[in-house]
């Protein structure tokens, strides 16, 4: 196994500092990993997925993934609570859809990226 070392010239300063510039706060960071730990449960990405294509309700979205809509209802509250899903109501139905372009933009992203490894 190669072992990484860099040659022991001792730090590279004029990285680290242009680095240390533009590093976001630790919340920040905490908090885009929270984010990301949400697209990483393979319903939620289901749902995702779907709601790309059109905003869709409860019961659409069960019998689409073949799943129960407690199910579904379980993981779109938890994409709620992350504000990547948005929901409207029509008389009786909620309608849900993402909250921005930016939830697109993540999850297709993630599918070029496995895509192109494959």
């Amino acid at each position: 196994m190669a072992e990484h070392v860099c040659g022991g010239c001792g730090v590279h300063q004029e990285i680290i500092d242009k680095v240390s510039k533009v590093m976001p706060d630790e919340e920040v960071l905490y908090d885009a990993a929270e984010l990301l730990k949400v697209f990483g449960d393979s319903t939620r990405i289901r749902i995702i997925f779907v709601l790309c294509q059109n905003e869709m309700c409860v019961c659409d979205i069960a019998d689409l993934l073949g799943m129960t809509q407690s199910a579904i209802s379980h993981q779109l509250r938890v994409l709620k609570q992350a504000r990547l899903v948005s929901s409207r109501r029509d008389g009786k139905t909620i309608f849900y859809s993402l909250c921005d372009s930016h939830v697109k933009t993540i999850f297709y992203q993630a599918m070029e990226h496995v895509l192109e490894q494959k």
